[in-house]
């Protein structure tokens, strides 16, 4: 073998190496961004809880949903998202000196546009909105005709047993639930992907986090969770597309947080009104 075919073989090396870095990080790192602000927000909820409790407090039902409203998707959703939107720059120049000029090192700066809705992105989401309705109708029959169940979501469970919770959530889907969750998972984990791997299978990646991770708060048995998995890919879906589709965070964020407080508004008005005594 020749010394050309040695130094070309040897040379080889790192850019497989580099090829197959620029194809995991995006991977691992929008897992860690999503994965981590739920975690993040789940442990400060619990040392709130546990800080309260010792003080003497007594928390009722509502006392715990608001607590883990504020510290998941208030604080961990918004806090991961700006601060790798606001860091990643910083972190790529050091990695930059350190590894060098790698095409998986990101030196440039993490944008997440949000803007006040142009007309032509508020009809996109009236028009959304309506058609993620569409697609869990479609989708929710087609289950039920394979005999098929799902499992049902614990904030949800929480909320029939005491209505009032579910009158808060209404609000709290529009102002912290959609907000948050797609700061976190369109703005940054969609964002991220989509730099190598381009829009649709940014989109299809990030639902697919992000209906997975639903997984915890669900409760029933494993299978029952999968087939509600499945069914939160259609909402999933709909919010990434109409994020690519508009530039506009505040977009996808509207959307979701509709959906969401629809959902919370007819389990109410079913509990109260057509489920009470004597309705």
């Amino acid at each position: 073998m020749s010394s050309y075919q040695k130094s070309g073989d040897a040379e080889s090396v790192p850019g497989l190496l580099d090829r197959i870095l620029g194809l995991l990080l995006p991977v691992l790192s929008g897992t860690f961004l999503g994965a981590g602000g739920l975690a993040l927000g789940a442990f400060l909820s619990v040392i709130s809880i546990l800080a309260l409790s010792v003080a003497g407090y007594e928390l009722t039902p509502t006392a715990l949903i608001v607590i883990g409203l504020i510290t998941t998707q208030g604080v961990g959703c918004f806090a991961t998202a700006l601060t790798y939107a606001g860091a990643r720059h910083y972190v790529g120049q050091f990695l930059a000196t350190v590894v060098g000029d790698r095409s998986w090192v990101r030196q440039s700066k993490f944008r997440i546009p949000a803007r006040v809705p142009s007309t032509r992105e508020a009809l996109a989401v009236v028009v959304t909105y309506v058609l993620t309705f569409v697609g869990i109708g479609i989708a929710g029959y087609t289950i039920s005709q394979l005999g098929l169940e799902g499992a049902a979501n614990s904030a949800a469970t929480t909320g029939l047993e005491h209505p009032h919770i579910l009158l808060l959530l209404v609000p709290a889907s529009i102002l912290l639930i959609g907000p948050g969750e797609e700061l976190l998972f369109r703005g940054v984990v969609q964002g991220r992907l989509r730099e190598r791997f381009g829009p649709v299978l940014a989109i299809g990646l990030t639902s697919l986090l992000f209906a997975s991770i639903h997984y915890v708060a669900l409760t029933g048995a494993a299978s029952a969770r999968l087939v509600t998995i499945g069914l939160l890919l259609v909402p999933a879906l709909a919010f990434g597309t109409v994020y690519e589709y508009s530039d506009n965070i505040v977009v996808p964020s509207l959307v979701h947080g509709l959906y969401n407080a629809t959902l919370f508004g007819v389990l109410y008005i079913g509990q109260v009104y057509v489920g009470a005594p004597g309705a």
